[in-house]
């Protein structure tokens, strides 16, 4: 008698804890914003993250330009290894967002889409794209590539050979080449927060 009241005891403990889900952490869930549809406040987010991109893209571009024009292209993708990233640091921080930027072919690993992204980068959305989760608005603004950047990202036969082994150097797995003037290049993707009302 005793063994049938273990047994079941046992057999209640295996169900009851079978049954149980695990806590996860509940991943958001985004939906894709209008824009014309945008509450006050989400208008306000729209408004932080383009000002943020504009801040990082002229930051960067002018970092860039300069650079190239003092040393050379080759120069200018050491600014990419090393100077983007803390252009996106503080960017981040001076605007209160996350920022940065992916793309379907990337140079660096590290800018693989955020999980929000994924799929609109799957699907190479050429459009500015919001998304919303209730509290955090989060954007995807496309890259389009301008001629100067052909030097970098053209077709590999036309880059010149200073530049590739600067590529080789700094991005061993580099994807980032192919492309033409005006084609989709990328995004950069921005999160703002509902506090931020800059």
């Amino acid at each position: 008698m005793r063994d049938l009241l273990m047994l079941g005891t046992v057999l209640a403990v295996l169900v009851v804890g079978g049954c149980r889900q695990t806590a996860e952490p509940n991943e958001p869930a985004w939906k894709v914003l209008a824009e014309g549809g945008m509450s006050p406040a989400q208008a306000a987010q729209r408004d932080a993250a383009l000002a943020a991109r504009e801040a990082m893209f002229t930051e960067l571009k002018g970092r860039l330009m300069e650079v190239i024009g003092a040393e050379g292209p080759s120069a200018a993708i050491a600014v990419c290894a090393k100077e983007a990233p803390q252009i996106a640091a503080d960017t981040a921080r001076e605007h209160a967002v996350s920022i940065g930027r992916t793309s379907f072919r990337l140079r660096n690993p590290k800018n693989a889409p955020p999980q929000w992204a994924t799929q609109l980068v799957a699907d190479r959305v050429d459009k500015p794209t919001y998304l919303s989760d209730g509290r955090t608005l989060a954007v995807l603004l496309p890259i389009r590539l301008e001629a100067q950047c052909l030097m970098c990202h053209g077709v590999k036969e036309a880059i010149p050979s200073v530049v590739g082994d600067a590529i080789a150097k700094h991005y061993p797995e580099d994807q980032a080449t192919g492309f033409g003037e005006g084609d989709l290049r990328g995004w950069f993707w921005i999160e703002v927060p509902a506090a931020n009302r800059r």
